[in-house]
């Protein structure tokens, strides 16, 4: 699936095959970028009580510089309202 051949905007289940994660994975990042104002997860609008993501941010997001790998079991994860911890 080639990016130029994509809508500009796209829903957020096509914007997780893109990004080969799941359906899951992509509406907790959705919510993510919603709660921190815009400063992390997955770029979304809402239209309506719907979500999009536009192609030009996602393409953004893929050609970010990748950050030096961390070993993750060191990081403590990141609390937001709505996720459940368990």
């Amino acid at each position: 699936m080639l990016l130029a051949d994509l809508p500009d905007v796209l829903t957020v289940e096509e914007a997780a095959a893109v990004l080969r994660i799941s359906r899951g994975a992509a509406y907790d990042l959705a919510r993510r970028y919603l709660w921190s104002g815009g400063k992390d997860g997955l770029p979304v609008f809402r239209l309506g009580r719907r979500l999009r993501v536009p192609k030009a941010a996602l393409e953004r997001l893929l050609a970010a510089e990748v950050p030096p790998a961390t070993d993750l079991r060191l990081v403590e994860p990141t609390p937001w309202p709505g996720r459940r911890t368990g």
